[in-house]
């Protein structure tokens, strides 16, 4: 879970501490017979319960309030709520009376009472702030999930600006090809690597997932009509480790890395080609490709992109993901790895 304590929400827990201590501090003004003694033990009251407040909003119930982690939700506030009771007793029962000359409790108190009351007036707090986490938790999804429709609105719309007749593109590509074949066949290969790319690209995944076979051939094809662009300056070590048989996941996930090094990288230099490396371990896989950087940019167009990328994962993969990104030197580095 994201962060709650936020700028915006920073100003709301500001005010609300200032008008709970105003509102503690009034009472005593109005109410005390003995004012010195009962601003200290406010004071130290108030001090106590914040410790509390925030010890259980920013992390016992951002870690454990959540299902299967009841026995340890249970064990951090039965801890947080023995620290209330330990901080009390230091404060008022040790540190006032060596410097103020005052305690708290009287002498003849039990140490049983001592905790059971102690345990009642430290329970409203961790109550407060469940309710005041869960309901900002909530706030927060529901913030994330508008943004979400907004998105998926926004990318719908683009597609309907976009959206092409599919049976039109293959007729029409497939005319080119038959056309091109007889006169020049290089022509009529690209042709062919296209069509396939743009089937692959427009073909529908009711379930948002594709096999990794297909993803692969994918990839093949795209580096193919570079090779036939430029066929003695392109120079790119494609391996696969593993099988890939049997595997699926989400279209178009590895063509960034390998849009971002062709983009970026050096192609021309036979003694250190660009390493796309596939491996394939049980529910697991390891995508890395690593460049030289060219300081150049020889191609302004614009593909899926690492950030879009990023923020897909996060859709797509949540917990089951990790992508890293980095220059050491002249070397560039991407790496993807995938788990179920």
């Amino acid at each position: 879970m994201t962060n709650l304590l936020t700028k915006s929400a920073l100003r709301w827990h500001v005010l609300g501490w200032l008008l709970y201590g105003g509102y503690e501090f009034l009472g005593v003004f109005l109410h005390s017979k003995h004012l010195r003694i009962s601003l200290w033990l406010t004071a130290s009251l108030l001090f106590i319960r914040f410790i509390e407040f925030y010890l259980c909003y920013l992390v016992v119930y951002p870690r454990l309030l959540r299902s299967g982690r009841g026995p340890q939700l249970v064990a951090a506030l039965a801890g947080v709520l023995a620290l209330y009771i330990g901080l009390r007793a230091l404060i008022e029962e040790a540190i006032y009376p060596a410097l103020l000359g005052f305690h708290n409790y009287t002498p003849d108190t039990t140490a049983t009472y001592y905790i059971f009351d102690n345990v009642f007036f430290g329970s409203p707090m961790i109550v407060l702030s469940a309710a005041v986490w869960g309901a900002q938790a909530a706030l927060h999804r529901e913030r994330e999930n508008r943004q979400l429709r907004e998105e998926k609105r926004a990318a719908e719309v683009a597609f309907l600006k976009t959206q092409i007749n599919p049976h039109f593109l293959y007729n029409t590509l497939n005319m080119l090809f038959s056309m091109a074949y007889p006169v020049a066949k290089p022509v009529a290969n690209a042709i062919l690597k296209l069509s396939e790319l743009m089937r692959y690209m427009l073909h529908d995944t009711p379930d948002g997932q594709v096999d990794l076979e297909k993803e692969i051939e994918y990839l093949h094809n795209y580096l193919a009509l570079y090779r036939l662009r430029f066929p003695d300056s392109f120079h790119v070590d494609f391996q696969v480790n593993g099988e890939p048989a049997g595997h699926r996941l989400a279209p178009l996930v590895l063509i960034p890395f390998v849009e971002n090094a062709i983009k970026h990288g050096v192609l021309d230099d036979p003694a250190h080609p660009v390493h796309i490396h596939l491996n394939i371990e049980g529910e697991q896989l390891q995508f890395k490709v690593e460049n030289q950087r060219n300081d150049g940019n020889k191609d302004t167009t614009t593909g899926i992109g690492l950030p879009n990328l990023r923020r897909r994962l996060e859709l797509l993969y949540p917990g089951r993901h990790a992508l890293h990104a980095g220059a050491e030197g002249e070397q560039f580095t991407t790496s993807l790895r995938l788990v179920g």
